[in-house]
């Protein structure tokens, strides 16, 4: 009888499945916004582009509001040390950010007292900038980490001076109306086009000391970037909100 049952249920299924027509399953509902590649090194159309080309220090603050004393030539920009931290006027949420970024070519200092900054998404959330070309220091804290939570994937820095890339996929975390937390944040980063965190879950701020845990904050924050004491330079940065 079970074999029978199953003959019968495999006919119908067969039947159904044959019934159907290729447009049954092809979706029309929404069509994708046309978006141009950029072509040497140039951001796509729907960029907002935050450092390069002619837009230079117009988006950046310090911390405190003011203007912003790092050093800037050639569309270049270099941490001055002991300036402070700088970030975005504007805020953002969900994002693709681009950012082209380069240790000091002469080498001082060894662990994280080499080519040390950090790009920081919504102000809180750090992927760490560091020099680890044959530099060792703790794992979740060298370049391309999610600082004190996720070490990357693989090493895939430069030797210092030369210019390298972070592509970072970045989901904000969501808090309801009782500001709990509904769902975390996530982050995917790729270095210099290699894969080194594939979407990991956030499990809060970036903190110094300690076990990190999520607080309630805006939906959209500034990107801020880290003086560590360090002549870390920047450029080319441009971000697409998701």
């Amino acid at each position: 009888m079970k074999t029978i049952a199953f003959t019968i249920l495999s006919i119908l299924f067969s039947m159904t499945l044959h019934s159907q027509k290729p447009e049954d399953t092809e979706d029309w509902s929404r069509r994708p916004e046309i978006v141009t590649p950029g072509h040497n090194n140039a951001p796509p159309s729907d960029a907002i582009v935050l450092l390069g080309g002619n837009e230079t220090l117009s988006n950046w603050q310090h911390q405190d509001g003011s203007a912003i004393n790092w050093e800037i030539n050639d569309g270049v920009l270099t941490v001055k040390a002991g300036t402070g931290d700088i970030r975005t006027k504007s805020g953002f949420a969900d994002v693709q950010l681009h950012i082209e970024w380069q240790s000091p070519a002469v080498i001082r200092g060894e662990g994280q007292g080499r080519g040390n900054s950090g790009v920081f998404l919504m102000d809180k959330y750090e992927v760490q900038i560091l020099d680890s070309y044959e530099n060792e220091t703790y794992y979740n804290g060298q370049a391309g980490s999610i600082y004190k939570q996720y070490i990357p994937l693989v090493n895939a820095g430069l030797k210092p001076g030369e210019w390298q890339t972070y592509d970072i996929v970045f989901t904000a975390p969501r808090f309801g109306e009782d500001k709990t937390l509904v769902s975390p944040a996530y982050m995917t980063v790729f270095h210099n086009g290699i894969l080194i965190q594939n979407h990991v879950e956030l499990m809060g701020p970036t903190i110094y000391i300690g076990s990190p845990e999520y607080e309630y904050h805006e939906k959209r924050l500034p990107i801020r970037l880290q003086d560590h004491g360090d002549a870390v330079s920047y450029r080319n940065i441009w971000l697409r909100e998701l």
